[in-house]
């Protein structure tokens, strides 16, 4: 005969662990449920200047008006391209099981209707999948996969809406990109090889784009600061990673240099990109091209890297030129449309637009130089 006191004591544990699943499940489902937006009518981008692209900072916010706005400014602007960071502890911040894709599905769809072509940057880990007290740029070996996979299921979710380009990290030859860890060739070469299988497995024709390097001009005294751009590269070639990136991100600050500088591997300036290309040529790899996700000048009064905002307006007017002169440059898209809020620092003088909207000078001179009069 059963014991009701044990069996009392038996189906505690059962209801419990059937909370726990419930609860789980409803966990799952709450992070799969799609949010109902407000979509605009389909729009295309009109410019004179297929290259021209900008990037945003759209994610993390979720006020819908003020996406929506800023994406149609960046085609009004007559830039077909945008840049965004899509970070994966946004996306999977409590652990590998299942996806809040709510954010970015907002970013995706409004870029979508707005015509514009988007270029996904995917870093910032969950803290789940690092070491506890660690920066979230630290992505260890042993979450590589755990990466690819967010990279393989982001290409899954939003190539319906055209998402083809993905980056690969951010700027791995600096120290804090890299998790406060000394910057690594032969491991970012490691990260590429194991997300491209499965960014192709996702969507054969998705563009795999290898991280934007800073443009930084040396290495720190004992390495462990930063890794010069054109070294890291070098390295990188050696690691074996030229089969595993479609595209090269690169990162062209001006500095206070005008456009036109001549490159020199000893100076910062827009035409740095112009280095990278040759170490790509010595390597074998000059059908790979180049796409220029950051850059730009300052014109802050109160910072001693900035230029006057009229130097502004003619340098990004002239860089915007030049690069349809360089058939090997897929797109220029200069930091940064604009942010939600004002930093007080000179931060804010990369900007585009006003943290309420406002379009500054420089944007309605990008818009007059691309786009149409009928159009505008």
């Amino acid at each position: 005969m059963i014991n009701p006191r044990h069996t009392a004591a038996l189906a505690t544990p059962i209801v419990l662990v059937s909370v726990l699943v419930a609860t789980a499940a409803l966990q799952f489902w709450a992070l799969r449920a799609a949010r109902p937006l407000h979509l605009p009518a389909q729009q295309q981008v009109v410019t004179n200047n297929p290259k021209i692209g900008i990037h945003t900072r759209l994610a993390g916010f979720g006020d819908e008006h003020s996406i929506m706005q800023s994406l149609a400014q960046a085609r009004e602007m007559g830039a077909g391209w945008v840049v965004e960071l899509f970070p994966w502890a946004y996306a999977q911040p409590r652990s590998r099981y299942g996806y809040d894709w709510a954010g970015f599905d907002m970013i995706i769809q409004h870029a979508a209707r707005q015509g514009l072509t988007v270029v996904a940057r995917l870093d910032l880990v969950p803290g789940w999948a690092r070491p506890n007290g660690s920066s979230d740029r630290y992505l260890d070996y042993d979450h590589y996969a755990d990466y690819a996979n967010y990279v393989a299921a982001f290409l899954t979710r939003y190539r319906p809406y055209g998402l083809r380009h993905v980056i690969v990290w951010n700027e791995p030859n600096l120290a804090f990109e890299w998790g406060r860890r000394r910057p690594d060739p032969a491991a970012y070469a490691a990260l590429l090889e194991a997300v491209y299988p499965r960014a192709k497995a996702a969507a054969p024709d998705a563009v795999v784009i290898a991280a934007g390097l800073a443009p930084v001009t040396d290495t720190s005294s004992d390495g462990s600061d930063h890794t010069g751009d054109l070294g890291f590269l070098q390295a990188l070639y050696q690691a074996g990673a030229a089969p595993y990136f479609d595209m090269l991100a690169a990162h062209a600050y001006g500095a206070r240099l005008p456009p036109s500088a001549a490159p020199d591997p000893a100076t910062i300036s827009f035409r740095r990109v112009e280095l990278l290309r040759d170490v790509m040529r010595a390597h074998g790899d000059a059908a790979t091209p180049i796409m220029i996700t950051e850059g730009g000048w300052n014109d802050s009064l109160r910072w001693h890297g900035a230029v006057r905002p009229s130097e502004r307006v003619r340098w990004t007017l002239a860089a915007y030129d030049m690069a349809r002169t360089w058939d090997w440059l897929a797109a220029i898209c200069l930091w940064q449309l604009g942010t939600p809020w004002s930093t007080h620092t000179y931060q804010d003088n990369w900007s585009f637009v006003a943290p309420d909207g406002t379009p500054k000078a420089i944007y309605w001179a990008v818009r007059d130089m691309a786009v149409p009069p009928g159009a505008r």
